[in-house]
């Protein structure tokens, strides 16, 4: 049944490196470069840490390397569009002189996508959907790039006050949707949008679960999906550990859920760990 779910999907080429939606899972390695992300602020903020981690995840079997300046972590503040450009131009300009991977960049503004596009990333990771700026679905269609549609409600400032829903999964369904036609109305493929349900942003921890539980859902949005799991205070809350760094197991436990139920993309921190927790859960369930 997955893999005739996955077969309507056009594969995505970016830099000779092609996403077969369905074969296998596809990891996308964290690289925060800002002082205050809730699981790493602060360890890689200077520029040579941060190239040297990136080159530790690609080692270890990193598909995307997901390039941040700004915290999304629940009550972060927002920063300027110079802070953030300042944060994640330098890495992209020396990962780009190294490596092919694909690059995303994670943000939610319109000139930091079209400027990281412009010194060599390859995905715009949109923590809002496409609706923080006005201008990002039309920038996005203008530099033909792929684009992560995430669901969200409020801010990363004001996210968890926003937790009261009367139909979790079809409300963030309709959100993606309607998102996904917009994108498609302003001129992006089909092909290149990619959607994430967005778990702990917005979400109470049983919430988060209950995404997980009914991933197969939003199989009829006929776009890979993306979880990212990675750590989250969900997990955290199961396992009774406040240090995020001490989940490593726990968000094992959540990618082998994801893999079951169809997820395409692994967004998360531990990419040595993960890649062989996904090289057996491939194993099992996509056959």
């Amino acid at each position: 049944m997955t893999n005739e779910r996955k077969s309507k999907y056009i594969p995505l080429v970016i830099r000779k490196h092609t996403f077969n939606w369905g074969l296998r899972t596809y990891l996308m390695g964290i690289l925060n470069l800002t002082p205050d992300s809730f699981s790493d602020g602060g360890r890689f903020n200077q520029l040579d840490v941060a190239l040297a981690h990136a080159q530790y995840m690609i080692k270890h079997g990193a598909d995307i390397i997901d390039i941040g300046g700004e915290s999304t972590r629940p009550n972060a503040e927002a920063i300027t569009l110079e802070e953030e450009l300042s944060r994640v131009i330098p890495i992209i300009q020396r990962l780009r002189q190294e490596t092919s991977i694909p690059i995303s960049i994670d943000t939610t503004k319109a000139k930091v996508a079209q400027a990281a596009i412009e010194v060599g990333a390859d995905i715009v990771n949109d923590i809002s959907g496409g609706t923080f700026d006005d201008d990002m679905l039309p920038t996005v269609a203008q530099l033909q790039v792929p684009i992560i549609l995430m669901h969200i409600r409020g801010t990363p400032k004001t996210m968890q006050n926003l937790t009261d829903y009367s139909n979790l999964i079809a409300e963030i369904y309709n959100f993606l949707n309607q998102q996904i036609n917009k994108a498609i109305e302003l001129g992006i493929p089909k092909s290149h949008i990619i959607i994430d349900p967005g778990i702990g942003f917005a979400k109470t921890a049983q919430q988060s679960l209950e995404i997980l539980q009914r991933l197969t859902e939003f199989h009829h949005l006929n776009v890979p999906i993306l979880v990212g799991t990675s750590r989250k205070s969900f997990i955290g809350h199961i396992l009774q550990k406040t240090d995020p760094q001490a989940r490593i197991w726990g968000t094992a436990a959540t990618c082998c859920s994801a893999i079951a139920y169809g997820a395409d993309i692994l967004r998360i921190h531990d990419i040595e760990q993960m890649h062989d927790v996904s090289l057996v859960a491939d194993a099992i369930w996509r056959i």
